[in-house]
C-alpha cells in the first residue's frame, strides 16, 4: 500500500521567530496515523525544527540540495551537511529550481544520484509549463523529464522515490489542474513507470500533486485513484490550513 503524504514547501519564507510560532502551533496538533506529514523550512531553520519535532510525528525536508558531496561551492549544502542536521529527504527538481537556477535533467540526475549514494529518500518534483499544455506536449515533456532524470536507477533505488507532479502553471497562480487533469497525469506517470520499470515498483511509489492545492480543494484532489497527496506551498505556511489538507484523506 502506498503512502499518503502531505509535504509543506516553505520555499523562501518564514525566519527562526516566524518558524518557531509555526511549530508551537503545529505540535498542539493531532495528526491522522495514516498520513505521513513533512514540512520543508529554510536551510537556515533546519536543524531548529528538527530538533523542535523530535518527539513529534513529522519529518523534516530539505528544499534543494548540491550534486557534489563536498567542495568549492560557496553558498551550497551538501546532503552530507542536510543529514547532519536532521533532513533525510529532500526536495529536487522543482519548477522554480529549474527555471530560475537553470537545473536541467542531467544535472538532477547527479542530484538524484548523490542523494541516493548518501542514504536519502527524493521528492523528484516534475511538471509542464501551460505553453506546453496548450501544445499538447505536456505528456512527452513528462515522459522526458522521468527518463532524464531518473530512469537511470536500478529497481531497488525506488523504494527511495516518491514523484512530485506540479503543473507549472498552477504554483503559485490561484489555478489548480482539475482532479481529472490530476488524475489524468499521475496515472501516465504511473503507467511509465511500469513500462520502464514493472508494475510493482510503479504500484508502490507515491505520486503527489503538487499546484495550488488548498483545503477547499484537496480532498477531491486526493480522493482520485493515482494521487497519493501534496506537495503544498502557500497553504503550507498556515498551521490552519495546512492541518485541513492533512485531514483530507
Amino acid at each position: 500500500m502506498r503512502n499518503k503524504i502531505v509535504a509543506g514547501n516553505w520555499k523562501m519564507n518564514n525566519d527562526l521567530a516566524e518558524t518557531e510560532m509555526f511549530l508551537v502551533e503545529l505540535k498542539k496538533q493531532l495528526f491522522p496515523e495514516n498520513v505521513v506529514v513533512m514540512i520543508a523550512p529554510s536551510f537556515t531553520n533546519l536543524n531548529h525544527t528538527f530538533r523542535s519535532l523530535r518527539e513529534h510525528p513529522v519529518m523534516v525536508v530539505a528544499q534543494n540540495m548540491h550534486q557534489s558531496n563536498d567542495g568549492a561551492f560557496t553558498g551550497e549544502i551538501s546532503a552530507k551537511m542536510l543529514k547532519s542536521v536532521g533532513a533525510n529527504t529532500v526536495i529536487l527538481g522543482h519548477s522554480e529550481r529549474r527555471a530560475f537556477f537553470m537545473e536541467d535533467n542531467a544535472i538532477l540526475a547527479e542530484k538524484v544520484n548523490t542523494a541516493l549514494e548518501n542514504e536519502m529518500t527524493v521528492i523528484f518534483c516534475i511538471g509542464e509549463e501551460l505553453e506546453d499544455r496548450k501544445k499538447e506536449n505536456h505528456f512527452q515533456l513528462i515522459k522526458t523529464q522521468l527518463h532524464e532524470g531518473l530512469f537511470h536507477l536500478s529497481d531497488s533505488a525506488w523504494e527511495n522515490i516518491i514523484i512530485a507532479y506540479e503543473p507549472v502553471w498552477a504554483i503559485g497562480t490561484g489555478e489548480t489542474a482539475s482532479p481529472q487533469q490530476a488524475q489524468e497525469m499521475h496515472q501516465f506517470i504511473r503507467k511509465t513507470i511500469a513500462e520502464n520499470y514493472s508494475k510493482t515498483i510503479a504500484d508502490k511509489v507515491s505520486i503527489l500533486y503538487g499546484g495550488s492545492v488548498k483545503p477547499d480543494n484537496a480532498s477531491e484532489i486526493f480522493a482520485q485513484e493515482d494521487v497519493d497527496g501534496g506537495l503544498i506551498g502557500g497553504a503550507s505556511l498556515n498551521v490552519e490550513s495546512f492541518m485541513k489538507i492533512i485531514n483530507s484523506f
